[in-house]
């Protein structure tokens, strides 16, 4: 008898067990996948926030086209700076335009002299962008720094969050999973250990007895890792729509095939992997 045969008489005389490994995995990638979803989107965000200019800063007339050029060269030579925009009297007012341009009234009202030079600031972190606002606020000439500060703390206080939450759940839901998988195994093991005794008197091989408890734990992980990819995939597709609205701008979708395809061979890699090594440890146990 073949060792896949062997392992489906395992799983088929124990369904009962089989459905409870492959529950707790399902549950696992169902969580894990939902945080590492949740974590790659944050990602996404943060970056597109960091890749905007997040600082902008108004200059008072008194100061001279020649200090801002010079505080515009001091910016671009710090590392933690990663790109800096100036915009003058006359910019200023071309943008003024374009985003009162349904509104004649106010565009008559307002001239280029009235408008400030400014120059926009993108942090290389989003971590960065209190210090060099902070920093900017002491220079002289300066009339208005402005960001996003209620914004960019709630982005990293939501993604710190997130990732610290999410590797604590999936360590917790890892080791049930793993410990579950060790029990229905062991148990499998001890109710054939008279069977597995005469295998080892005739000559069978260690692959021929052990390969179908590791079989069987691969197929548990290969599985749930399905299971959980599909509920995955299938939320963000449902949710989609709503996410769009929500993060408009933002490119987080449509999501690519790649990425989905690239999102399950991972979480079938890792159930894989999972399964061989709970059964591995069983065996190591309870089959000497």
């Amino acid at each position: 008898m073949s060792i896949r045969r062997n392992t489906w008489k395992h799983i088929r005389r124990s369904p009962y067990q089989a459905f409870a490994a492959i529950s707790v995995m399902t549950l696992t990638f169902l969580v894990g996948g939902l945080f590492v979803l949740l974590s790659i989107g944050s990602s996404v965000v943060l970056n597109y926030f960091e890749q905007k200019p997040q600082i902008t800063v108004f200059f008072t007339d008194e100061k001279s086209e020649e200090d801002i050029t010079a505080l515009e060269d001091t910016l671009k030579n710090n590392e933690k700076v990663a790109a800096v925009k100036y915009i003058s009297k006359d910019e200023a007012l071309e943008i003024y335009k374009q985003q009162f341009q349904k509104d004649p009234l106010l565009l008559e009202m307002v001239s280029a002299d009235i408008l400030p030079a400014s120059l926009e600031v993108s942090a290389e972190k989003i971590e960065y962008l209190r210090e060099l606002a902070d920093s900017l606020k002491s220079e002289s000439g300066i009339e208005e720094v402005v960001y996003q500060q209620e914004v960019v703390d709630l982005l990293l206080a939501w993604t710190n969050t997130i990732r610290t939450l999410g590797i604590l759940l999936v360590v917790f839901l890892g080791f049930v999973t793993l410990f579950t998988i060790i029990t229905v195994i062991s148990m499998k093991i001890a109710l054939k250990r008279k069977e597995i005794e005469i295998l080892q008197l005739v000559g069978a091989s260690p692959w021929y007895i052990r390969g179908p408890f590791i079989l069987e734990g691969a197929l548990y992980g290969m599985i749930g890792a399905l299971i959980g990819w599909a509920g995955n995939v299938g939320l963000l597709i449902y949710s989609s729509q709503f996410l769009q609205t929500l993060f408009v701008g933002i490119p987080l979708f449509p999501v690519p095939n790649l990425f989905y395809a690239a999102f399950l061979g991972a979480l079938l890699s890792v159930g894989m992997l999972l399964g061989v090594f709970a059964s591995s440890l069983a065996l190591l146990r309870y089959l000497r």
